[in-house]
């Protein structure tokens, strides 16, 4: 009988079922892998079918905008974190428009439940700059405390606003600041920042002229090229108004800062 026996009959039974499982499940997980990668891909074709969509309406409202409003120059259209609302850069302000350009939206889009400006944080990251560019020669330089951190700001000397800001900042240590002279208000803003820039002493005589109202005495007729070339970044970098406070991460600060936020936002810095 050659050694065969019903229970070896039986093994090679039990064997030839264990191996038609073993493929049976080899094949239901090569189906499950095709079944999943093609899913992977549908979705990956909506996502890209969506934003190319997304792409087509923003250009499409670009477009519309632009001709609309000729005299201004749009940077970007994107969407909103309103459905069917759309955020306009132009620049040195956002701006908010329904889906064909016909309506226009001016003012600040406020979180309701963070009470977070996302308008001035957005316009604030748009216009990021490099920090470390920026020809810190051309400044006035500034040291307070060990002048760890530092902002750059654009200032005119005839600004109240900007005289408000060197209050806020006696109060604040540990910083350097650079401040562009940026003469753009009146004739007497450019003669007192060339006064200021020809100086023997130019942070003291900047202080002196913006915290006790003493004016400057140099006569202004050093080489203040520099002056010409803060208002050419200036308006390359769109600052249409004075003071406009740089941190070094590059973003932007308009207007006369508190001391109590400047001093957290120059913290935050990394």
């Amino acid at each position: 009988m050659n050694g065969w026996t019903p229970f070896q009959s039986d093994r090679k039974r039990q064997e030839t079922s264990t191996a038609r499982i073993a493929r049976l499940n080899q094949e239901f997980s090569m189906k499950k892998t095709f079944r999943m990668a093609a899913a992977v891909l549908a979705i990956a074709a909506v996502t890209i079918g969506c934003s190319a969509q997304a792409d087509q309406t923003t250009d499409k409202l670009k477009a519309t905008l632009q001709t609309r409003l000729a005299d201004v120059s749009i940077k970007s259209v994107t969407k909103s974190p309103i459905a069917g609302l759309y955020e306009v850069n132009l620049g040195t302000q956002i701006v908010y428009s329904d889906a064909n350009g016909d309506y226009l939206l001016l003012g600040d889009m406020v979180d309701a439940k963070t009470r977070k400006n996302l308008t001035e944080a957005r316009l604030s990251e748009t216009n990021r700059i490099d920090f470390a560019s920026l020809p810190f020669g051309n400044a006035v330089k500034v040291v307070k405390g060990n002048g760890a951190r530092k902002i750059a700001v654009f200032s005119d000397p005839n600004c109240p606003y900007c005289k408000q800001l060197e209050t806020s900042l006696k109060s604040i240590d540990n910083v350097t600041v650079y401040t562009f002279l940026y003469p753009v208000l009146s004739p007497d803003s450019t003669a007192k920042s060339k006064s200021i820039w020809c100086s023997t002493d130019r942070a003291k005589a900047w202080e002196s002229w913006m915290q006790d109202h003493q004016a400057p005495t140099a006569a202004g007729t050093c080489d203040t090229a520099a002056i010409d070339k803060n208002l050419a970044l200036g308006h390359a970098m769109n600052v249409d108004g004075t003071p406009t406070v740089f941190l070094a991460d590059g973003r932007r600060l308009p207007g006369a800062v508190p001391a109590d936020r400047l001093d957290k936002e120059m913290s935050a810095v990394h």
